[in-house]
């Protein structure tokens, strides 16, 4: 698998600015490789909690960073940033799922994040809640999904969230609402199946 710096000479090579000088002094591509370096893990998860298969989350990665690279001149600096990011893997996500039923490929081996590696007991007491979360996430509908992970795991404000997928914000409270229900339900379901009280 490409390392995140060779993924990031991919995206920068592969589309550049219109009108803009692409040299490493240019403030806008420095800007740019900040955002992709302190952000690709988030932007991996994101896709990852939104129900994106492994063997695509590499790929939808990638176009996050397409579209971030076109948009970041436009991007409101005063604005939080992951909100943003959010909408943008949330649009190709949703997009990814309605094409998914058109796919003609065959599953090979998974790819894991290029991140820094855990130790090797962190990864086993924490592999079975990561399993059981992404299980119930995927018992909402991604608009719920959304809406819960940019506000319960992210931190995000229902406004910010509402920002970034251009929805109003009582609709983001009612996503909320009504995820919260389904996955607090879909948790207790998982525990009564592996005989937890």
């Amino acid at each position: 698998m490409p390392t995140p710096s060779d993924q990031l000479q991919l995206v920068r090579s592969q589309h550049r600015l219109p009108g803009r000088a692409q040299t490493d002094g240019d403030l806008g591509t420095r800007d740019f490789d900040e955002v992709y370096r302190a952000h690709f893990p988030y932007v991996w998860r994101t896709l990852r909690r939104l129900g994106v298969n492994e063997r695509d989350v590499e790929d939808l990665a990638h176009d996050v960073f397409v579209v971030v690279h076109r948009r970041l001149a436009d991007f409101d600096a005063g604005r939080p940033i992951r909100p943003w990011l959010f909408g943008i893997a949330f649009r190709l996500a949703s997009e990814d799922r309605r094409k998914a039923g058109k796919r003609r490929e065959v599953p090979t081996a998974t790819v894991d994040p290029p991140d820094g590696t855990p130790a090797a007991d962190a990864v086993i007491e924490s592999d079975e809640r990561r399993r059981l979360v992404l299980e119930c996430l995927r018992s909402l509908s991604l608009e719920q999904r959304a809406a819960l992970i940019l506000v319960d795991i992210d931190g995000e404000s229902p406004m910010d969230v509402a920002d970034s997928l251009k929805i109003p914000l009582p609709t983001v409270y009612s996503r909320l609402r009504a995820g919260r229900r389904k996955f607090a339900a879909a948790i207790r379901r998982a525990q009564l199946r592996r005989g937890e009280p």
